[in-house]
């Protein structure tokens, strides 16, 4: 039991840690008016999850195919959320108390255009961004290239593609929790696992 609570608590740590990563490539996003410049430099949140294995829920969900143990990971999985929740929540709450914080008015629109948009459009947008995260992580542990990381992450972002964990930073730095933003929130992660466990599905045929 010590074992498993340890292991269950280094998985969360490693995913809080890595909502936090993602939440600083939001900060550098928001606070570039070129937004070319600002989705490039995003990457940099992922590159430092890959490079310090940490716990990306978009980078985990496509392996869900291919493992064996589905009950294990599905709890991996979970914990992977929740931690990057919890990390993108710590992220924004620290943003909020620095100079920096006026970024929250830039994040409050961005904000407001993903929830005035409509259920099945955020969940399309949502596949994409997967398929494109899927791509990106497993392109990296295949060849060890960054540049498929770079590519992924910034084609995603200037497409506007829905990324369940950014969007966790956003709407907390921008204030922007309601009822709806939680379901919205949900319909972006569901897009996600189905954009990321995609193109494993179809290679498994």
């Amino acid at each position: 039991m010590e074992d498993f609570m340890r292991e269950n608590c280094s998985m969360f740590l490693k995913a809080v840690a890595a909502g936090i990563a993602i939440s600083i490539g939001g900060v550098v996003y928001l606070s570039l008016d070129n937004k070319i410049a600002g989705a490039l430099l995003f990457t940099a949140g992922l590159y430092a999850i890959v490079l310090n294995g940490l716990f990306l829920y978009t980078g985990k969900i496509g392996y869900l195919v291919t493992e064996k143990d589905k009950k294990s990971y599905l709890v991996l999985l979970l914990l992977t959320w929740l931690g990057n929740l919890t990390g993108a929540i710590l992220a924004a709450i620290a943003v909020s108390v620095t100079r920096i914080a006026g970024i929250a008015d830039t994040a409050a629109g961005l904000c407001e255009t993903k929830l005035s948009d409509t259920p099945f459009s955020v969940f399309f947008l949502a596949v994409f961004c997967g398929i494109l995260m899927y791509v990106a992580v497993d392109g990296f542990k295949e060849k060890g290239n960054p540049l498929i990381l770079f590519l992924g992450v910034s084609v995603f972002i200037l497409s506007g593609f829905e990324h369940c964990v950014a969007n966790m930073f956003y709407f907390s730095l921008a204030g922007a929790w309601s009822v709806k933003t939680l379901l919205y929130l949900l319909i972006m992660t569901l897009g996600n696992s189905v954009g990321g466990m995609l193109i494993p599905a179809i290679k498994k045929i």
